[in-house]
């Protein structure tokens, strides 16, 4: 420890976000890096859900019919796809959108970052998460596929299972989603810094740097 240095900065981001949403894969990784370019600030990120599809039953839908209802066709998604997959190409993350097959309730991957959060892996759990479905096309609304996940990250498979199993979580991860709305979220990913100074969307980590400037002078 370097007794000259000078202290770091507290900050505390939420990040609201949802597990099958690749702008949110997108942004948080931008979020990392920023942050790793900020040895002065000693950031507190909290995760806090948000469903994009609360209407999605257990067990998905077939991605083939999500893309013809949410936008219209596959021509336009695959424009829409090919961009984020440019984007992330260039920060070093892969999509592989062929690979899902289902789109599924994100319900159960939240209450797994929740569970994770108790054991400090919360943003490890976010992270394989994310790699799971984008880049593997891991059906994340399996219980037995979280399981896994939860495993690969150190957490007891047993316990979390029976965890999953129940509904353990569920309310937090509902209220979570009912104030992101109350406070007017209504696309993801959202940054929000000191629970003052809030911005939304996947932006470049140039933008994230002047907000968590403006942060630390105003508080």
């Amino acid at each position: 420890m370097n007794i000259l240095a000078p202290p770091r900065a507290r900050l505390q981001i939420e990040v609201v976000f949802d597990l099958v949403c690749p702008w949110c894969h997108l942004g948080t990784h931008r979020l990392r890096r920023t942050l790793r370019a900020r040895p002065d600030i000693a950031a507190e990120i909290i995760w806090r859900p948000f469903l994009l599809n609360p209407d999605i039953a257990t067990g998905g839908v077939s991605r083939q019919e999500y893309m013809l209802r949410k936008f219209g066709g596959h021509d336009r998604a695959r424009r829409l796809h090919g961009t984020i997959t440019d984007l992330g190409r260039a920060e070093g993350l892969h999509f592989d959108f062929d690979r899902i097959r289902r789109i599924p309730p994100s319900l159960d991957a939240h209450r797994l970052v929740r569970l994770a959060a108790r054991q400090g892996l919360a943003d490890a759990a976010v992270q394989a998460l994310f790699e799971a479905y984008f880049c593997e096309g891991q059906d994340i609304g399996d219980q037995h596929v979280l399981v896994m996940i939860a495993a690969g990250l150190g957490m007891d498979p047993l316990a979390t299972r029976r965890a999953l199993a129940s509904t353990e979580e569920a309310e937090a991860v509902h209220a979570d989603n009912l104030r992101a709305h109350r406070l007017g979220i209504n696309g993801v990913p959202c940054f929000v810094v000191q629970g003052r100074h809030a911005i939304a969307g996947a932006q470049e980590p140039e933008v994230l740097d002047r907000l968590l400037d403006i942060a630390l002078v105003e508080g």
